[in-house]
């Protein structure tokens, strides 16, 4: 069934005191345009029982105009539709049931032609939401920021004689899935604290201290080759000895270091 949106019932013309009043209004306001003629124009001028009575006939004749001319442009619109191919036929008449088009024959018109002209695509519909089917992915990336965003970032550790250090949250996604990475700042002594500077962190290029290593776990589906360049990326972009490890979601322990 087609969604439409039915005529109003024809009525008679109402005549009212306010409709009344505005014709003689007009009237008057004609005569006083051209005062010199005054006379002329009022005798040329019918009465407002006339008026009304003209009105009542034209009133029934345009009411009628109006709904030859609505079930016209329907009847052109339906021509238009049944001359579709039948799959694509019955799938514009579901859409046409469920878009938020007026349901007037102009609008079924229009919506017919954005179809034929490739405006609109009836498999993806611009009123229905359409999640994207493939995941956003970074292939061959060529920097460690180009792969992986920063998305999180805290404060970790500190002490009376140390400084807390910045523990950095990534995500990217290089094919396989989407990885969480975190990084900080370790030191290399035995004895010394376990946590360094808050200023040293894995995207500061001058920090060039041979007593740290940055430390990265790898959270998510990450095969070797993915763990392989995520190490080449961040070591590019620290002059700091780099560690990469993955992480197992499950046992919550770290698999193999990964040096460089």
């Amino acid at each position: 069934m087609m969604r439409f949106r039915r005529w109003p019932r024809p009525t008679a013309y109402r005549e009212t005191p306010r409709k009344r009043a505005a014709f003689l209004r007009k009237q008057h306001l004609e005569r006083e345009a051209l005062p010199l003629f005054a006379d002329a124009i009022a005798a040329r001028q019918h009465g407002v029982d006339e008026e009304m009575a003209r009105r009542h006939v034209w009133w029934d004749e345009r009411e009628h105009d109006q709904r030859d001319a609505r079930a016209r442009r329907w009847r052109e619109a339906r021509a238009r539709l049944f001359a579709l191919p039948d799959l694509l036929r019955a799938k514009v008449r579901g859409l046409w049931r469920t878009c938020p088009y007026p349901a007037d024959p102009a609008s079924f018109a229009d919506f017919l032609h954005q179809i034929a002209v490739g405006r609109l695509d009836p498999d993806r519909p611009p009123w229905v939401f359409h999640q994207r089917s493939q995941a956003r992915i970074t292939a061959n990336p060529a920097t460690f920021n180009e792969a992986f965003r920063q998305i999180g970032r805290k404060l970790v550790g500190g002490g009376p004689d140390t400084s807390p250090t910045d523990e950095l949250l990534f995500c990217g996604n290089l094919g396989s899935g989407i990885l969480f990475l975190t990084s900080r700042a370790r030191l290399l002594g035995q004895n010394e604290s376990f946590y360094t500077s808050s200023h040293h962190r894995l995207r500061d290029f001058d920090v060039a201290r041979s007593d740290h290593w940055v430390e990265i776990d790898v959270r998510g589906e990450c095969s070797e080759s993915d763990l392989s360049l995520i190490e080449q990326l961040a070591q590019a972009a620290n002059t700091r000895p780099v560690i990469v490890r993955r992480i197992d979601p499950l046992a919550g322990q770290g698999g193999q270091l990964r040096a460089s």
